[in-house]
């Protein structure tokens, strides 16, 4: 058996098919699916998604975070059988009176694992933000669950622990980008690939140099020109530390070298990733700036459904645009290949100092550019370490996280 982690010249991507044993055997029930972040941007257009193809998905559990009333409305409309809470400080608020009778509700992140791994689900839709995921991420792939992969923290700070334990087309990429190079790598010999090309919209500061970056206020920060997404992935697309995030989640999903992957500013978002072979074809997949186009490619995945929204005129575009991006002005993409180069916990510790200046940043007690500054301090201070386990992960990331005070001050330094 030719595990993910160990691809060989021989293999392509035809060969990684992995289905749901429902699907897979015939049955004509419906794919039992888990979606973990279901209130977040990813988990609410999956729920479009859901609803368009009621033949094809049951929604059998869905998790948040804190939004209780949001639970509520989508297990009364989804006949959800398992609502899990991942803030236990939730456990009185009234809006769960209201669940469906019958629907199980748990809290904790201990649940959490146990919905991504039970028997009563075929497919985990991960889309929670944050190294928060790879506890269920972790559990999902060795129960032997397909896995729709939208958490690409835990890919970036875990990928050395997951990686291993996929099989075959058991973890299907739900970024645009990484879905678009799952899609040109079909049929492809990955001993075949020259690079990846991920594509980048530039976010909201495109152009800005860093004396205008320093005076930039969150609320810009969060008003990303092409995509609708979460505040935390908001701001590291406007940091680019989001496309840094993803050049890592490339190397790990498509055992391609750190400079092999290449970041490509696209300001049309039409073009959502390409793949350059060695003989200097490159394949690119084109699509609407819509992210249930990804989700239902996940979902459905080896099959196609219906296209989820309006299609794209292309006699209508004009041209397309490509160019560099400026890791001079945005240097947290450039702290992420570092991070990736060394490897180890380093993209623990860089994920970790992300998260607690993203957070500062939106809460107005440090700047814009302070996010790189914090990030890169604290990787310049920190120790790396091989990675050994997921508790090793976690540990890593706790210290770091109870360092919070320190972080901020250096943040603001």
């Amino acid at each position: 058996e030719i595990e993910v982690g160990d691809w060989s010249s021989d293999v392509c991507s035809s060969d990684l098919i992995f289905e749901p044993a429902a699907r897979a055997s015939g049955r004509r029930q419906p794919m039992r699916l888990a979606i973990l972040g279901a209130s977040g941007s990813i988990g609410t257009q999956a729920l479009d998604v859901c609803r368009a193809h009621p033949d094809e998905i049951e929604v059998v559990g869905i998790s948040v975070n804190r939004s209780c009333k949001k639970a509520v409305e989508i297990a009364c409309k989804h006949k959800v059988a398992q609502v899990i809470v991942s803030d236990e400080s939730r456990r009185d608020d009234p809006a769960l009176d209201e669940l469906p009778r019958g629907c199980m509700l748990s809290f904790g992140h201990e649940a959490l694992v146990e919905l991504a791994s039970s028997d009563e689900v075929d497919c985990v839709l991960n889309a929670v933000v944050g190294i928060a995921g790879i506890g269920a991420g972790f559990a999902a792939l060795k129960a032997g669950k397909v896995i729709a992969y939208a958490n690409k923290e835990s890919i970036v700070v875990g990928g050395d622990l997951l990686m291993p334990l996929a099989k075959p087309g058991q973890l299907i990429p739900v970024d645009s980008e990484h879905s678009a190079i799952f899609q040109c790598l079909a049929g492809e010999r990955l001993a075949s690939v020259h690079a990846l090309w991920l594509t980048c919209s530039g976010g909201p500061f495109f152009g800005m140099d860093r004396v205008a970056l320093s005076k930039v206020t969150a609320a810009q920060a969060l008003r990303h020109p092409t995509w609708s997404m979460g505040p935390k992935i908001s701001i590291d697309s406007a940091t680019l530390m989001n496309k840094g995030f993803e050049v890592l989640e490339a190397h790990q999903l498509f055992e391609v070298d750190i400079d092999r992957v290449r970041v490509l500013v696209h300001r049309e978002s039409r073009v959502h990733s390409m793949v350059e072979f060695s003989d200097g074809v490159v394949k690119a997949q084109l699509g609407p700036s819509d992210m249930r186009t990804p989700i239902q490619y996940a979902l459905s995945y080896p099959r196609r459904w219906g296209c989820p929204q309006e299609r794209v005129d292309y006699r209508s575009i004009g041209s397309l645009s490509f160019g560099a991006p400026d890791e001079e002005a945005f240097g947290c993409l450039a702290l992420a290949r570092q991070a990736g180069e060394v490897g180890g916990t380093l993209p623990c510790v860089m994920n970790a100092a992300n998260e607690v200046a993203n957070l500062a940043f939106r809460q107005g007690r440090c700047g814009f550019l302070d996010i790189e500054a914090c990030v890169r301090r604290v990787m310049d201070g920190c120790e790396v370490e091989r990675v050994e386990s997921l508790d090793q992960l976690l540990d890593v990331d706790e210290r770091l996280r109870s360092e919070e005070r320190r972080v901020g001050k250096e943040c603001r330094s």
